[in-house]
C-alpha cells in the first residue's frame, strides 16, 4: 500500500485564503492516487495520502525562520 506524505505551509495560494480548501486538497489526493496508478501501477484505492499543514512560524529554512528566511532571499 502506498503511501505519501505531503507537508505544505498554512498559506493559502490564492488572494485571502490562508489555508489549503477542501476542494485543493480533494485534487492532490485524486492527483497522487492517479500519478501512481500511472507510473507504477499502484491500485488508487490502496494509495493513502496525508497533507500535513505548518504555520509558517514554524518552519526555518537555512538557518532562519522561513518568514525571514523568504526577505532575505527576496
Amino acid at each position: 500500500m502506498p503511501i505519501v506524505t505531503i507537508l505544505v505551509t498554512r498559506e493559502g495560494t490564492t488572494p485571502g485564503a490562508d489555508r489549503t480548501t477542501g476542494e485543493q486538497k480533494a485534487a492532490i489526493y485524486k492527483g497522487i492516487a492517479d500519478l501512481l496508478y500511472d507510473v507504477m501501477g499502484k491500485p488508487r484505492e490502496d494509495t493513502t495520502v496525508i497533507l500535513h499543514e505548518h504555520e509558517i512560524e514554524d518552519l526555518g529554512q537555512g538557518g532562519l525562520p522561513l518568514r525571514d528566511y523568504r526577505k532575505a532571499r527576496a
